[in-house]
């Protein structure tokens, strides 16, 4: 029998192949538990990159370039997120409800400006919660804070001024221009000194000098409308539109964000002669600001001159709603619905006029018509 000398047996496997199936696994296993992108859902997005939180700091800056720019609304968010990450901050709280005030809210300017006295009771503060108060209507108690704001700081300008502004709207003349003149004199470059001189004395009818005291003002400081508003209110009262419409535009480019001069531009121009500009501004403030009540008010008003009592009744009617208290708009608002012979919803508002005014002859007149009908 030959033998095949090729036969070599069978070898032994080698191990190696095994080893590194083992080894590729045991990598997948380790990337599997560590989560790596490698193995991620290329269509899923990824997560968002960690942003460091903002700092009061931050939206502090920002809030103080919105003001000087004019911007009141962003200044007023800017300050709410400071007042949100400082809670003790009365600077904040004060801030927002001074940018209130501007923008024509001192319903909503009171608990800001109650918020800062509570954490920090000084001048500065119960200046502006004075200031609120005034500007709500509620003169007797605006006058107390008022006073405890110059007892506070008898050298604060900006408290002489609220309290010259009070004391107007009080119609007491002489106290009104007394404080006034001090606080000019503590801080002739004070913009709010400057600008309530010029209120008291367009309160007392000196027209010219008003206008003068706003001028300085507004170079004190050109990004308040409410300076503008001031001067043209005054040139206002001497028939002068054509002056009074150029200070309200400026108060209207101030504050672009604000309806306040929007809305002081349209009333001039309705009281000018021109309802269409009137009506095509104030529907303007309207859009800039849909809370604001007087824009539907002078809207409705200039529809109630053109005797359109439909679209009166729309818009004082909102203006009420929005809290805006005055005989004029309650016995228009009367009129306009006896002119439809609506004399059930007329009698309502006229009483409303007369509970203000119970010598309002339109109210008068009103309630007689509907009594002949």
């Amino acid at each position: 029998m030959q033998i095949d000398r090729r036969y070599r047996g069978r070898r032994r496997p080698s191990p190696w192949p095994i080893i590194g199936l083992l080894f590729l696994l045991a990598v997948g296993v380790y990337l599997l538990a560590t989560r790596t992108r490698f193995f991620e859902n290329p269509f899923n997005p990824l997560p968002p990159t960690p942003t460091p939180t903002r700092s009061a700091v931050s939206y502090l800056a920002e809030a103080e370039d919105a003001y000087a720019a004019g911007r009141f609304v962003d200044a007023s968010a800017a300050y709410g997120r400071v007042a949100e990450l400082e809670p003790t901050n009365d600077d904040a709280f004060r801030q927002q409800a001074w940018l209130m005030l501007l923008r024509g809210h001192p319903a909503e300017a009171r608990p800001l400006a109650q918020q800062a006295v509570e954490i920090n009771p000084g001048a500065i503060n119960l200046t502006i919660s004075a200031m609120a108060l005034d500007w709500a209507g509620q003169y007797d108690d605006a006058i107390k804070i008022a006073l405890q704001a110059v007892d506070k700081d008898p050298l604060s300008a900006a408290a002489h001024a609220m309290l010259a502004e009070v004391y107007a709207d009080k119609n007491n003349w002489a106290r009104a221009l007394e404080e006034a003149e001090t606080a000019v004199k503590l801080d002739p470059k004070s913009a709010m000194a400057q600008r309530n001189l010029g209120y008291v004395l367009e309160r007392q009818g000196r027209y010219d000098d008003a206008i003068a005291a706003y001028d300085l003002a507004a170079v004190l400081e050109p990004k308040l409308g409410y300076i503008y508003i001031g001067a043209g209110n005054s040139y206002l009262a001497m028939g002068d539109y054509d002056n009074a419409l150029v200070q309200f535009e400026k108060a209207a480019e101030a504050n672009p964000d604000s309806p306040v001069g929007l809305d002081a531009l349209g009333h001039g121009a309705g009281l000018a002669g021109d309802p269409d500009r009137a009506i095509s501004v104030l529907r303007k403030a309207i859009e800039t600001d849909p809370a604001y009540g007087l824009a539907y008010a002078h809207l409705g008003r200039v529809y109630y001159t053109q005797l359109n009592w439909e679209a009166a009744i729309e818009y004082i009617g909102k203006a009420i709603d929005l809290g805006v208290e005055n005989e004029e708009y309650y016995y228009e608002l009367g009129l306009a619905y006896a002119y439809l012979d609506d004399c059930n919803n007329a009698i309502i508002w006229l009483e409303k006029a007369l509970d203000l005014n119970p010598d309002s002859q339109p109210a008068l007149q009103g309630l007689d018509r509907c009594s002949q009908g």
